[in-house]
């Protein structure tokens, strides 16, 4: 693996001979942007050619296990000095602020489970969440045990107390789990949303209702927009009290959250399984769209996508929820314009059309994909988001599916007729987390350590055996370093000695 540099070294080492001086390559929110495509198309340290020098950094450890992923700031004025920092949620409810280039940390708040146990039984609360900093770069926000979501300053971690922060999340911690990253988007009219989700805990008990939260960041209002009993935009508490729903146990608990589409000004969020009844106001196994500030549409979402099968993916709890959709750029001979890929626990590959979701006009309807949904080649269910790329020497858009079976690797074409579909290129067999690609070189966490690999061809270009045990954990490349965490509760740096 080359020399492992230690913190200590690092520190002292001047910061302009440390690294480069470049412009600010923040990454926000988990997967990099509001669309989650996982592609940071600002990095320009790191790249094929001189990710194979790559050398451990340092390597600490945290106060606990951070199941989920660091989100990145540059030039932070903290009362020590100046400094790029690393922002971690772990499972106990704590956030940490640590300094990228060391791993010293620079500060801590706690917001721990108290009282709270999971379904009101033995096993304490956790989440398994990612902060996400606002991106006037002021601000980070961060799920706590309490059900709140708590904001910070970045400098030094004072909380903000006002505006309704710490703003709810919900009212029932014991049943209901912050599961997917914080996420944040700004709309066409230039309001900036930070965007919850909760979702049940492992097990599936307790009474849950998957619901997403917007909240607006200028001036506090939040909306709620429940997948069930979709007509109620409150908080639901215990079922024997009010306001409550009679149908449960439907969770949003994908990693993105939601994701933002600017060419249709929505959100985006899915369902996992429970009752799907228009009727009853119950959108179980759904895609859900929208407006950006949470709202629906007389309380029904703005538009619906529920495949044909939904009952047996209820039946055999294979949630359709297990990402959102993947937004793909517009395919130059297509017959839609904006496409987006869903992939279900259930495997299956899914292409959508975001302007019509099911092709029927609007929400409640039944099918709609575009052509017969493939499952992915190397097998097995699928719990990760995938992550897009546009090769920028032949614009060819690439997207990449992960889980414990492989990674598989496709292109977007289109047909003579101008139908779209994805045509398998490779696939390894060595699964893993969500897979992101920064400066053209793809990374992802698997049972063999992590790894950076050529997107095109698979080809292996570097890797590290020797850290291991992930579970939602994935990687994050800023700055011209790589960052991960594990569940041994440490976080590794990895960076080259110079950059050419």
């Amino acid at each position: 693996m080359g020399t492992i540099l230690s913190a200590g070294l690092i520190a002292s080492i001047p910061a302009e001979q440390a690294l480069p001086n470049p412009a600010p390559r923040d990454w926000l929110q988990f997967n990099y942007d509001p669309q989650h495509s996982g592609d940071n198309i600002a990095e320009n340290l790191l790249s094929a050619r001189n990710v194979a020098s790559l050398n451990r950094s340092f390597q600490v450890t945290l106060p606990g296990v951070a199941d989920g992923a660091p989100v990145y700031l540059t030039g932070v004025k903290t009362p020590s000095g100046t400094r790029d920092l690393l922002f971690l949620t772990t499972k106990a409810g704590d956030i940490i602020a640590l300094d990228a280039h060391t791993g010293a940390q620079v500060w801590i708040q706690h917001n721990p489970a108290g009282e709270c146990f999971v379904n009101n039984g033995s096993v304490p609360c956790y989440t398994t969440s990612s902060p996400a900093i606002d991106p006037n770069r002021q601000y980070v926000y961060s799920y706590g045990l309490d059900g709140r979501v708590h904001k910070y300053q970045v400098s030094d971690g004072q909380e903000i107390i006002s505006q309704g922060w710490p703003q709810v999340a919900t009212l029932k911690p014991y049943d209901e789990k912050g599961s997917s990253a914080l996420a944040f988007a700004t709309d066409r009219n230039g309001a900036t949303y930070l965007y919850v989700t909760n979702s049940g805990y492992l097990g599936d008990g307790g009474d849950y209702q998957g619901h997403v939260i917007a909240i607006n960041l200028a001036s506090g209002v939040q909306h709620v927009f429940n997948s069930l009993c979709s007509d109620q935009p409150v908080h639901f508490v215990s079922a024997s009290s009010s306001p409550s729903c009679s149908q449960r146990q439907s969770g949003i608990w994908a990693r993105p959250g939601v994701t933002y589409d600017p060419q249709t000004d929505r959100i985006y969020a899915v369902t996992g399984n429970a009752l799907f009844d228009p009727t009853e106001h119950a959108w179980g196994d759904t895609v859900l769209a929208l407006n950006p500030d949470g709202t629906g549409n007389s309380g029904s979402p703005v538009d619906s996508y529920t495949p044909r099968n939904y009952q047996q993916l209820q039946d055999s709890d294979t949630d359709l929820g297990s990402s959102v959709p993947a937004l793909l750029p517009t395919l130059p001979g297509s017959r839609f314009s904006h496409l987006g890929l869903l992939v279900g626990k259930d495997g299956l590959l899914r292409l959508l059309n975001r302007d019509d979701l099911s092709g029927q006009g609007g929400p409640g309807h039944t099918g709609g994909e575009i052509g017969q949904p493939v499952s992915v080649p190397q097998g097995g269910v699928v719990r990760t988001q995938p992550a897009v790329w546009v090769n920028s020497t032949d614009r060819r858009t690439w997207v990449f599916v992960a889980n414990d079976n492989g990674l598989a690797a496709f292109t977007l074409e289109a047909s003579g007729d101008g139908t779209p579909s994805l045509q398998l290129v490779w696939q390894s067999r060595a699964g893993g987390t969500s897979p992101i690609v920064a400066n053209g070189v793809l990374y992802y966490v698997s049972s063999a350590g992590i790894r950076a690999l050529n997107p095109t061809t698979g080809e292996k270009l570097w890797e590290d055996a020797t850290v291991a045990a992930f579970h939602w954990e994935s990687p994050i490349v800023a700055g011209g370093t790589l960052y991960i965490t594990d569940e041994n509760g440490k976080l590794t740096a990895y960076g080259v000695p110079s950059f050419p």
